[in-house]
């Protein structure tokens, strides 16, 4: 359980180091023949990334994992593919030519500031969800001594009803040296952000019932204000 809090943690200071270092890098000029693979590729590769969260979201494989290893570790379960997943997927990360813009100097600035508050979003929003319920440290102790889930509705969650989804938006996008790995990344990420947002939706729908419901019509945005 605790290893698994830790897995998450490594796989997500990887994803910073690699989007620092090896998206930073630019193979070459876009070149249609090469570049149309690598972005193919990285699609694909994203991808079964991105099934895992539809299979654990399916309720026969849920039933399978909690007979398996216990309710308890469910969360914890899929941390760990997530975790395992996400770092393979930038591991084989095949990097894609050309550069979409390139912001140098004094301009740069505002992009790197609208970076830093999607940090500073994510930290926050996680917060207010617990970090240890995210990383699967704590649903033993919730099985222990159960206590309800509550509907966030106030702070960033009177904002968006996803500030999470927000907040990556706004570290991936803003980018100053928009390569072309860091562009198929954020497109791609984001793409599946908002096809799952439907998803998660109707199981808020069925956990919280007209509660989520009435919450839906009074924040009106689901990931990006006036946009989405």
């Amino acid at each position: 359980m605790v290893t698994g809090g830790l897995v998450f943690a490594a796989s997500l200071a990887y994803g910073i180091v690699t989007y620092l270092t090896t998206f930073a890098a630019v193979p070459g000029p876009w070149v249609p023949a090469t570049g149309i693979r690598a972005v193919v590729f990285d699609v694909l590769l994203f991808s079964v990334f991105g099934l895992h969260h539809s299979l654990f979201a399916w309720a026969p494989l849920k039933q399978v994992v909690q007979q398996t290893v216990s309710s308890s570790l469910e969360r914890s379960v899929y941390v760990w593919c997530a975790s395992v997943l996400f770092a393979a997927m930038l591991w084989l990360w095949w990097p894609a030519p050309g550069t979409a813009w390139e912001i140098r100097g004094p301009l740069a600035a505002p992009f790197f500031v609208l970076q830093i508050a999607g940090v500073v979003l994510t930290m926050a929003a996680s917060k207010r969800l617990g970090l240890m319920d995210l990383a699967g440290v704590a649903q033993v102790d919730n099985e222990r001594h159960p206590r309800p889930r509550m509907l966030m509705q106030t702070g960033l969650y009177a904002l968006v009803r996803h500030p999470i989804y927000l907040a990556w938006v706004l570290m991936v996008w803003p980018a100053p040296v928009m390569t072309g790995s860091r562009l198929v990344f954020a497109a791609v990420s984001t793409a599946y952000l908002v096809l799952a947002v439907p998803i998660e939706e109707r199981r808020l729908v069925r956990e919280f019932g007209p509660a989520y419901g009435a919450y839906q019509r009074q924040v009106r945005w689901r990931m990006v204000p006036f946009l989405y």
